[in-house]
C-alpha cells in the first residue's frame, strides 16, 4: 500500500479551519480503565527555508526529510502486519454517504480490511456518513478472532479528529468504554487508542465520531484490533 502525506489538505485544514469537502463531481454522482489516545507518529511535511537562509532543498535538509518520511512508512508498514492485530471483515454504520451499501464507495464495509486508502482526503474507498456536519455517528465492526484485546488503531483518512469514543463488546454483548475524550489525530493517521488487556474476548468494536467537531467530511478507512489469545 502506498501511503503519502497530502500537504495541499493539511495546509486548508490549518488555515481555513475547514475539513475535507467532496468534489463537485462527487456531489452529483465499546469497561476497563480509562485509556490514552495517541496519535501515530505524523507524516512528514514538506520541509521550508531554514532560519538563517539555509534551503529547504540543501543536502541536509533533503536527508532529513527522506529519514521522516522513511521512518514515518516503517511505522505505517509496521502496523499494517502487526501479528496481533486483524482488520474488521464486517461493518454497520449509523449512516452512510449516498445510503451507500454493500460494496459501494463510502459504505460501511469500507472500512472493512486493510487500510487501502493513499492520500488524505475524500475517497470512496473509506466510510463516510450521509452528511456532515450532522453531529454523533457511529462505526460498528466486527472481527473473525475473539481476543483478549489491548489497544484498537483507527485509521483516519478525511477530516481527521472527530472521534470520540471508542467502545469494545464482550461475550455477553455488554460494551465497555476503553477510549473517550479529545481525539488528537491530524492528517492520513491512526488515533491510537491502548488500555489495559482486557479479561473477556472481544470481537467487536464501536467507533463514535463527533463529526460537527471537525468541519467537513469525516471518514474512517480502516480500524484494527490488536490482542492475543491468552
Amino acid at each position: 500500500m502506498k501511503i503519502h502525506f497530502t500537504v495541499l489538505c493539511f495546509l486548508v485544514l490549518v488555515m481555513f479551519g475547514v475539513g475535507c469537502k467532496k468534489s463537485s463531481k462527487t456531489e452529483e454522482a465499546a469497561k476497563p480503565a480509562p485509556a490514552s489516545g495517541s496519535p501515530a507518529p505524523t507524516a512528514p511535511a514538506v520541509s521550508t527555508p531554514a532560519p538563517g537562509g539555509g534551503e529547504a532543498g540543501s543536502p541536509g535538509a533533503e536527508t532529513t526529510a527522506k529519514m521522516a518520511a522513511a521512518e514515518w512508512a516503517l511505522k505505517q508498514d509496521e502496523i499494517k502486519h502487526d501479528p496481533n492485530g486483524q482488520w474488521a471483515n464486517e461493518a454497520t454504520a449509523s449512516s452512510t454517504y449516498n445510503d451507500a451499501q454493500g460494496a459501494a464507495n463510502w459504505s460501511a464495509s469500507q472500512a472493512t480490511g486493510a487500510p487501502n486508502v493513499d492520500k488524505y482526503g475524500d475517497d470512496g474507498m473509506a466510510w463516510a456518513p450521509k452528511t456532515p456536519d450532522g453531529g454523533i455517528e457511529w462505526l460498528d465492526l466486527k472481527y473473525a478472532k475473539p481476543v483478549h484485546a489491548t489497544e484498537v488503531r483507527v485509521r483516519e483518512s478525511c477530516g481527521s479528529g472527530a472521534v470520540i469514543k471508542v467502545e469494545v463488546y464482550d461475550e455477553q454483548g455488554a460494551a465497555h468504554v476503553v477510549w473517550q475524550g479529545n481525539d488528537p489525530t491530524t492528517d492520513l493517521n491512526y488515533l491510537m487508542v491502548k488500555f489495559p488487556k482486557t479479561t473477556f474476548k472481544t470481537d467487536r468494536v464501536k467507533v463514535t465520531l463527533a463529526t460537527n467537531i471537525i468541519p467537513g467530511w469525516n471518514e474512517i478507512d480502516a480500524v484494527q484490533l490488536v490482542g492475543t489469545d491468552q
